[in-house]
């Protein structure tokens, strides 16, 4: 028996006849397309009661920034009212902004962390 991979796209005969006149197999392959995941934004909004020392130590702890792009973040935030901490899939996403708006309660601040889709 012999058989030959490829497509029966071209084959005339019904879809669970895999036997060509020749006697060989017909294997197909189907691609599988992978779809990239949405993105979302995790957002700081200002608030007139939050210090910015804890907003810079929000920003290093939980997304990583250095002190400086922390910095340069909360300044933003005090600034025009909203500031992007980074851009992640829908679970880190959600993720992050459940720590931070958890850590600011506990340490009773009023802090807003948002996520969009980017």
């Amino acid at each position: 028996m012999k058989i030959i991979l490829g497509s029966n796209e071209n084959d005339e005969r019904g879809a669970g006849d895999h036997n060509d006149d020749s006697g060989a197999d017909v294997i197909t392959r189907t691609k599988t397309k992978v779809k990239k995941p949405n993105l979302y934004r995790v957002l700081i909004l200002n608030d007139d009661y939050t210090p910015m020392e804890f907003v810079v130590h929000i920003l290093e702890r939980f997304f990583k920034k250095t002190q400086e792009e922390a910095t340069q973040i909360m300044l933003h935030v005090h600034n025009t009212g909203v500031g992007q901490c980074g851009v992640f899939t829908y679970e880190i996403a959600e993720t992050k902004v459940t720590q931070v708006m958890d850590f600011a309660r506990k340490n009773q601040h009023p802090l807003q962390c948002v996520m969009e889709k980017n």
